[in-house]
């Protein structure tokens, strides 16, 4: 038997019921989420896209806990690149997800950043490299985030590296920790994003565990990510493609992901976040059922 991963908190998202939208005819119910996430043996959850799970934080505490279920986060999308000219609108969705986040008695919010390149349609909506002032706006941005954050909802925002956003590779994970303040910012890594977009999850942790403060946990499959790679699919239709794939089958190891967050000696959520919209509904639960049993065969 593995050694147990005493600091790592496991838990799961929507997302791996194959949501991502609040609404969406193609999703599961949330009820049935609810149902299928306690079922599959997790204790912890994401709020995943405003509005899918009820937004009454006295109805959905009674959801919740009547499923024994408890919430690590929310979620929210920024364009913190864009300048000061954003702060109000982000502030606006923030505020909302983050009363929510606050009131289920959860710590983290999941700061995801704007796609350049549109996830279903393939457009170029914005040059994928960002200038230096671009960069200057993004650090500032989020370190604003981190301090209002803090000092309105009591939350610590953590940073999620995707694809097809400015935060991905490893040099573009690497500025944006460097230009960043640790007090106000730190990451939330998704193993899977950034297998997917090149970086190393064990060398980002032994290198700025300091500043890890949450992972998802994913994996992709090499050989499908070669063909995205190869013909510039966008991340959309390559999660179609099961780009993300259900653990142990791809990349990275999440075992040696998870022995190197355990040696931090802090406490961290580990949820479980395997892309796959759209999907049919009865598809995750019997996925959720075996990366549980997975990850118990790691010690977490």
């Amino acid at each position: 038997m593995p050694h147990a991963l005493d600091h790592i908190r496991v838990g799961s998202a929507p997302d791996s019921w194959g949501v991502w939208f609040p609404d969406d005819p193609r999703q599961v119910p949330w009820e049935r989420f609810l149902d299928e996430v306690a079922e599959a043996g997790y204790d912890w959850i994401e709020l995943g896209p405003y509005g899918y799970l009820p937004t009454d934080p006295a109805r959905l505490a009674d959801e919740v806990a009547r499923r024994s279920l408890k919430v690590s986060a929310g979620t929210v999308f920024t364009g913190m690149h864009r300048g000061p000219s954003v702060w109000e609108a982000t502030w606006e969705h923030v505020g909302q997800v983050a009363a929510l986040t606050q009131a289920m008695g959860a710590r983290h919010l999941v700061v995801i950043p704007s796609f350049w390149r549109d996830d279903k349609t393939a457009q170029i909506l914005e040059p994928p490299e960002l200038t230096a002032e671009q960069w200057g706006h993004l650090a500032q941005g989020m370190e604003r985030l981190g301090h209002e954050v803090k000092e309105t909802y009591d939350l610590d925002i953590v940073v999620h590296p995707h694809a097809d956003t400015h935060i991905d590779t490893e040099e573009h994970v690497e500025r944006f920790l460097d230009s960043t303040d640790a007090e106000l910012v730190s990451l939330c890594l998704d193993t899977g994003h950034y297998a997917y977009c090149g970086g190393d999850s064990v060398k980002l942790i032994e290198t700025y565990g300091e500043r890890l403060g949450y992972l998802h946990l994913k994996q992709v499959d090499p050989e499908i990510l070669a063909d995205v790679r190869a013909h510039e699919v966008p991340f959309g239709p390559a999660v179609a493609r099961g780009v993300m794939c259900e653990p142990p089958s791809g990349v990275p190891e999440l075992g040696p992901v998870l022995e190197a967050a355990q040696k931090l000696g802090v406490e961290l959520f580990a949820i479980v976040e395997q892309d796959m919209y759209p999907c049919e509904p009865d598809r995750p639960l019997p996925i959720a059922v075996r990366t549980r049993r997975f990850l118990r065969s790691c010690g977490a």
